[in-house]
């Protein structure tokens, strides 16, 4: 499911502020620069507001953000639909007990954490970040809150890139993004 094949006019005004970055951080990619859509405030809110339309009463009780721009997008979400914030961390960001997820890259390894107790059995959940690329970060995010007893709803993202098929890697979890780039 997808917002820019719902046709809202507030999805253009969002794609125009995202600006492309050819061969950043390294050659051959595209980087998705969100920070241009967070200096237009009426574009910012309304990437926050579709989120909230589609989210409200749906009984999310956690809204789970993806470090680090899953921070940005995530607690104005949760705050909306009346839902606790959980932040889902890189490794040894987080005092105290941790519970942690180890995942592959394509150019690595990296790990989620978040607190032991910030996710409990029968929360309903929506995994927040920036961008979807192969979905290797968003699995290790619901296997991680899965692991605890959560339910993941839905993942939300602002930007999905097709062509890497990370939707496929999801098991048939719901995806919901605003705008694709290819």
């Amino acid at each position: 499911m997808s917002a820019y094949r719902d046709k809202d006019p507030r999805i253009h005004g969002i794609q125009t502020k995202i600006r492309v970055v050819p061969d950043f951080p390294k050659q051959g990619i595209m980087f998705q620069d969100i920070t241009t859509l967070l200096l237009d405030p009426k574009a910012f809110k309304d990437t926050i507001d579709l989120f909230v339309e589609r989210y409200k009463g749906k009984n999310i009780s956690v809204v789970a953000g993806i470090e680090a721009r899953g921070f940005i997008f995530g607690p104005p979400i949760a705050l909306a639909i009346g839902a606790k914030f959980v932040p889902l961390r890189k490794p040894k960001k987080l005092p105290g007990k941790v519970i942690s997820e180890e995942y592959i890259l394509e150019y690595g390894r990296d790990c989620l954490e978040m607190h032991v107790g910030a996710v409990e059995t029968g929360d309903h959940v929506l995994v927040v970040d920036d961008l979807i690329a192969t979905g290797g970060t968003l699995c290790a995010a619901m296997n991680l809150l899965e692991r605890v007893g959560a339910q993941v709803v839905e993942c939300a993202c602002v930007i999905e890139l097709p062509d890497l098929k990370g939707r496929e890697r999801l098991n048939d979890k719901p995806l919901y993004v605003l705008v694709e780039s290819h």
